[in-house]
């Protein structure tokens, strides 16, 4: 049974790939769900990629069709963001860009309950500078989802330097109810996981620039040598190249590390339309896009 904290409500600001992810997560865990996007449509779609996913699942038999009616039921989407006002919690899920998130906390400081905890999904960007946008920061909290969310159990949580005990232990509370790991770390530039993925996603793609092995190979080694379940490049299929993109630029900016410069390569792929799985094309060809198929 969903513990009280899981029955808390959950909002998600921003129906990307990984907003969706998120939205899954908090639903599919027993939290009533709001999906946010100032495009209304995005988020309808969202909703409509939570139920494919959900339903998938249940066919799968990953959970009961009842536990999937359930979590659809638990979701609304919407586009008004005066309709977070009663959330517990809001996870932003917005672009990898300073200003974008910024600007969605001061307008989140307008809305919601005094006591209510903002919590960015950023994977490079400062927690305790996006929490100076807040008139809260002491209830803003890094909790960075791995994408693809609704199918990876950890969770970085990242205190700022104003962020509270409380906020803190609030954000591994909700964690842990809704069924993810959570882990603490330093509010530095990648974290943990980014430090480590977006530099070896990177190599990877270099490699192929320089035709030193197929993309299959690549991924077939680090797969079969290192453990790993994905390899680099289809990891990056996955997240979309259009994101690795934006990763890349942020995680440059805040670091000067050459390895964090986005490959060449990449940059042709988006301007191609090649995105990944979710437009068909990366670099492997798929015959269905999209992320939320289970």
């Amino acid at each position: 049974m969903p513990s009280e904290r899981a029955k808390a409500t959950i909002a998600v600001a921003g129906a990307g790939t990984m907003g969706t992810g998120i939205a899954i997560v908090a639903a599919r865990g027993g939290a009533q769900t709001i999906v946010f996007d100032v495009d209304g449509q995005r988020a309808q779609v969202a909703l409509r990629d939570m139920r494919r996913f959900l339903e998938r699942s249940a066919e799968l038999g990953r959970m009961t069709r009842e536990q999937a009616e359930a979590a659809c039921a638990r979701a609304r989407a919407t586009s008004r963001l005066e309709d977070l006002a009663g959330a517990d919690l809001v996870i932003e899920a917005a672009f990898e860009d300073f200003k974008v998130k910024a600007g969605l906390l001061r307008s989140l400081d307008d809305v919601l309950r005094p006591e209510a905890i903002v919590a960015s999904n950023t994977s490079t960007l400062s927690i305790t500078q996006l929490a100076g946008a807040s008139k809260r920061p002491q209830q803003v909290v890094g909790m960075h989802f791995c994408l693809p969310a609704q199918l990876m159990k950890l969770v970085e949580l990242t205190p700022g330097l104003l962020t509270s005990a409380e906020t803190l232990a609030a954000a591994e509370a909700h964690c842990i109810a809704l069924g993810q790991i959570p882990i603490r770390t330093k509010d530095t530039p990648g974290f943990i996981l980014n430090h480590f993925v977006i530099p070896l996603n990177n190599d990877a793609i270099r490699l192929v620039e320089r035709g030193v092995a197929a993309p299959a190979d690549i991924d077939r080694g680090v797969r079969t040598a290192l453990g790993y379940p994905l390899g680099p490049l289809q990891l990056v299929d996955l997240v979309g190249l259009d994101t690795q993109l934006r990763l890349c630029e942020a995680f440059h900016e805040v670091t000067r590390d050459p390895r964090h410069v986005c490959p060449h390569l990449v940059r042709q792929m988006v301007a191609a339309g090649h995105l990944g799985k979710k437009s068909g094309q990366g670099f492997y060809r798929y015959e269905s896009t999209g992320t939320f198929g289970a």
